[in-house]
């Protein structure tokens, strides 16, 4: 199978290439030249045997066709269990038990483990180039972590990311180096977008993404959808639909191109945070990308989702027909708090803010009868309640209990570099590093 630009003004390209590359010549992103036939996936098989078979199709033809049960392998051996909640036919997706207890850690691992592969032999190091409002970084770094000839450079939001997710950002050095930028998070995947558009400074130090921009960490994705569906089903003879807490949109868009592969998905909604972008094209807005806003859920403080390039593809630049498909919700912070005070207190839940927002939107559905009380729904958890602690700690009363991978990591210095928000000052970093 070979790979377009969403923007349609770049040559095909193999699978391989398009994931060595992270991000088009045009500027868009990698999309399969067509979508597979729907496939045929069993349940009881394993989350990484799921994987092999319904990624199987986009690695047809390709150099690591041969690779892929191993790097499926590789990248999955942790669980993404399917829990119930206290409300009726409601269940959480967990998507936390990684290395960096986020949903993250699949995609950076596959991606890791194919990169790896086919850098294999190389003189040249790859770098990648990563920006990051919260989970994202540190997820790469760890999946990247002392890699051969791979160095990844990672761009956060000075402050605007949780404590215990900056010290993840910067405690593993090595092949790892941070940069903590005095912007937002759309100036650092400003800033990366631009590095890996720059033919001169690639001539120089070849750069790759491992952003949701990167095919190497959308596809995966798909797959502890698929697994999720495909257990549910089994067990109750009805499809699963899930809300979906949403930033740059990528973990969205796994689930959408999970469905539209024959996975077992009913509706897939979208919950944000005060970031209103989507829930305003949703709503019947234009797409209006504008400056984000500095959240709780801060891994969602996104104003310019770049898979929406994606999505629009998808549906061939159907706007209405987007619309009559999905719909957002956006939550704010004093709504976040609530959700995480209150489902503690009558259930003993604890959420993290992300996946708070995406509990208190499917509590709306369920309040207003547009979840039908038959309907069987999840919610997308997308990261542990321990790397937020202070603020689900308040709320709750108590310590959460931390996962012993992260701990492992807390124990560790850390540092990053400071950075203005200005790409001349990343690309000199990347010259002279």
């Amino acid at each position: 199978m070979n790979f377009i630009s969403t923007r349609n003004a770049s040559p095909a390209v193999s699978l391989s290439q398009a994931i060595a590359a992270g991000l088009a010549p045009d500027g868009g992103l990698y999309v399969p030249q067509q979508m597979p036939a729907a496939r045929t996936l069993a349940a009881g098989a394993s989350l990484a045997a799921t994987a092999t078979t319904l990624l199987q199709p986009f690695f047809a033809g390709d150099a690591l066709e041969p690779e892929l049960a191993g790097i499926c392998e590789q990248a999955f051996d942790f669980p993404a269990p399917l829990q119930s909640l206290a409300t009726r036919n409601d269940h959480v997706l967990e998507l936390f038990h990684g290395p960096t207890a986020a949903f993250k850690d699949f995609g950076a691992r596959f991606l890791a483990a194919s990169l790896s592969r086919l850098r294999a032999g190389q003189e040249r190091p790859l770098t990648i180039i990563v920006a990051t409002s919260g989970d994202t970084g540190a997820a790469v770094a760890a999946a990247f972590h002392n890699q051969p000839n791979l160095e990844v450079v990672v761009l956060y939001p000075d402050g605007r990311v949780s404590p215990r997710q900056a010290h993840q950002l910067g405690c593993l050095g090595g092949n790892i180096r941070a940069l903590r930028v005095a912007g937002s998070f759309d100036d650092c995947q400003a800033m990366a977008k631009q590095a890996l558009n720059d033919a001169d400074l690639q001539a120089q130090v070849p750069l790759s993404s491992a952003n949701s921009i990167s095919l190497g960490r959308l596809l995966p994705q798909m797959s502890y959808y698929a697994h999720a569906a495909l257990e549910h089903r089994a067990r109750h003879e009805a499809p699963l639909n899930v809300v979906i807490p949403t930033g740059n949109l990528g973990n969205a868009m796994a689930a959408v191109m999970a469905r539209a592969l024959g996975v077992s998905l009913g509706r897939i909604l979208l919950a944000t945070n005060a970031n209103r972008v989507l829930p305003d094209y949703f709503g019947g807005g234009q797409y209006a990308p504008k400056p984000s806003v500095a959240t709780l859920a801060n891994a969602m403080d996104v104003g310019a989702p770049s898979n929406f390039e994606r999505l629009r593809w998808l549906y061939k630049g159907d706007d209405a027909a987007l619309r009559t498909e999905f719909f957002a919700r956006a939550v704010d912070d004093a709504t976040i708090r609530e959700t995480i005070a209150c489902r503690y207190s009558a259930y003993g839940e604890v959420f993290c803010p992300h996946t708070a927002t995406a509990v208190n939107v499917l509590e709306q559905l369920r309040a207003s009868g547009e979840a039908a009380a038959g309907e069987h729904w999840a919610v997308a958890a997308t990261a542990h309640p321990a790397k937020f602690e202070s603020v689900v700690e308040p709320l709750i009363g108590r310590e959460v209990p931390v996962p012993a991978a992260l701990a492992e990591l807390l124990k560790r210095p850390a540092h990053a570099e400071p950075c203005p928000p200005e790409y001349a000052a990343l690309r000199e970093r990347l010259l002279n590093s």
